[in-house]
């Protein structure tokens, strides 16, 4: 053994000289000698208690391992102290190295550990597991079931071992035993009560049954593949994790979208979830300060005003606008979801997921504002569009934009999506421009005398515009209080019909 120390002394020195076929040939047998290596050890310590050289407790057992393989206060010297015990015990009633029945599953977990074909840490995994296991075993199964797990153990790691439980149970455990484990484990599945951080992640601790962790993988598996976009040739570059929660999040936003009779209710109430926020509507507006959930265990959580916008596109935001002093001065109504109706026709229309390679069936998606809702785009068709949930994230992370068609272009697409980065902002820009060129000039006492006088004019064309004007401002602009009284009292004003001056008049 001073000789094999010696050999392996120094030999990254001189690896440089071995040519590359006998690399792997050396490779090979240092791990035959390491392997070796760590079974003598677990004999030695198991000599050493047989004779007394060590005290019988557990500690003692290992405080010696770590006295003289100083190599182990990295680690393993308990895998070391538990294996030799048990060799230690088979000496003590027989003749010879392992005097165990090599039958049972002791006997067959230490022949491996001395031979060097089974390490100390598989082997105390293994007698851990047919410790749990061996009372719902058949009288007959465990020594199968040892077999079974080192050979598993032996080619994949503990952790794939443990893995192998429940099929171990069904095909070699007394009748009824993996029913009655998945009911005791019932009531110890939990799911936590958020831990909710403002402005970071917030933190759930999650345990399942066996059948609800397969509800849950039949859910959310098939939305947490990897989707590249095949027409743009955008690879998906969100980590599994992601995937895997933004599709959790996606079943969850399609269950709370259902009734009580499982269908999708009418009108505007078919909305992906209800949110109470407090926000101020200058924020929401302009994209700036944040909102915070309230009245849900989630209460507490800051949203950014980008994720407000986001989600008024699809869920039932009940906004709690704020006065400048955070008095609360209106209670806001669902008033910009799109219909059952209107949801229909966007079926038809679009068929599915909008975004350019996306193959999200039309179920799969919800009905985004083109010109968003907060910018004041109006809930109609023309102004609508369906992305997946994906997509709808990505379009408004990414302020993009898309041309509305009444007739498909030449492949069939009613809506044809701006992917530059920045298109919704810079649309938006022109849109404001346009209107702030139409809209008429500011109400005020002189501009109202002119139209009042514009009123009575023998131009049929003044007197319509004066008309129109006046009908758009009376609900809208300030007036002051004699110049409304005399518009009131002394003017019948319909843009309808032709002005008649009142009798008083």
């Amino acid at each position: 053994m001073e000789g094999a120390s010696e050999a392996l002394s120094g030999l990254a020195d001189v690896l440089h000289q071995a040519p590359g076929a006998e690399l792997a040939e050396l490779m090979a047998l240092v791990d035959v000698l390491v392997a070796r290596a760590a079974a003598a050890r677990v004999s030695v310590t198991a000599e050493a208690l047989a004779r007394g050289e060590v005290a019988e407790s557990g500690a003692n057992v290992h405080a010696w391992v770590l006295d003289h393989a100083p190599s182990l206060r990295q680690g393993g010297a308990s895998h070391v102290a538990v294996m030799a015990t048990h060799l230690a015990d088979g000496r003590r009633s027989g003749v010879g190295p392992v005097a165990l029945d090599p039958g049972s599953p002791r006997g067959m977990v230490a022949a491996g550990v001395v031979d060097g074909s089974v390490t100390p840490a598989l082997a105390t995994a293994v007698l851990r597991e047919v410790e749990r296991l061996e009372p719902h075993l058949t009288e007959e199964a465990a020594p199968t079931v040892a077999r079974a797990l080192l050979d598993l153990g032996a080619q994949w790691g503990p952790s794939m071992m443990r893995r192998l439980r429940p099929r171990l149970l069904a095909q070699y455990g007394r009748a009824g035993v993996l029913d009655d484990l998945h009911d005791r484990l019932a009531s110890s599945a939990r799911l936590s009560a958020p831990s909710v951080e403002s402005g970071d992640l917030t933190e759930y601790q999650l345990l399942m049954t066996p059948e609800q962790a397969a509800a849950l993988e039949a859910a959310i598996g098939p939305l947490s593949a990897p989707a590249p976009n095949e027409e743009t040739g955008e690879r998906d570059l969100r980590p599994a994790g992601q995937r895997r929660v933004e599709a959790l999040t996606e079943v969850c936003r399609r269950s709370s979208a259902l009734d009580a009779d499982g269908r999708g209710s009418e009108g505007a109430a078919a909305s992906s979830a209800a949110l109470h926020v407090t926000v101020s509507l200058t924020d929401l507006e302009a994209r700036t300060g944040c909102g915070e959930v309230m009245g849900t265990t989630a209460s507490g959580t800051v949203l950014s005003p980008e994720a407000l916008r986001r989600i008024a596109c699809e869920a039932a935001l009940i906004p709690s606008v704020l006065g400048t002093a955070g008095e609360e001065v209106d209670l806001g109504r669902v008033v910009r979801l799109f219909t059952r109706a209107q949801r229909r026709r966007l079926w038809r229309r679009d068929g599915g997921c909008t975004y350019p390679g996306c193959t999200a069936p039309a179920a799969w998606s919800k009905a985004h504002h083109v010109v968003h809702w907060a910018d004041g785009g109006v809930t109609d068709v023309d102004n609508a569009a369906l992305l997946c949930q994906r997509h709808h994230t990505y379009v408004h992370q990414r302020r993009l934009v898309a041309e509305v068609r009444h007739s498909p272009d030449d492949r069939g697409r009613y809506v044809v999506w701006d992917l530059t980065p920045g298109s919704y902002d810079r649309h938006l820009e022109r849109l404001r421009a346009e209107q702030a060129r139409h809209d008429p000039p500011p109400m005020t006492d002189e501009r109202l005398r002119s139209l009042l006088d514009a009123l009575i004019d023998d131009d049929h064309d003044e007197r319509r515009w004066a008309e129109a004007e006046l009908a758009w401002s009376m609900d809208d602009e300030p007036w002051s209080e004699d110049l409304t009284g005399d518009v009131y009292g002394e003017f019948s004003i319909d843009p309808t019909e032709t002005v008649e001056l009142a009798p008083s008049a």
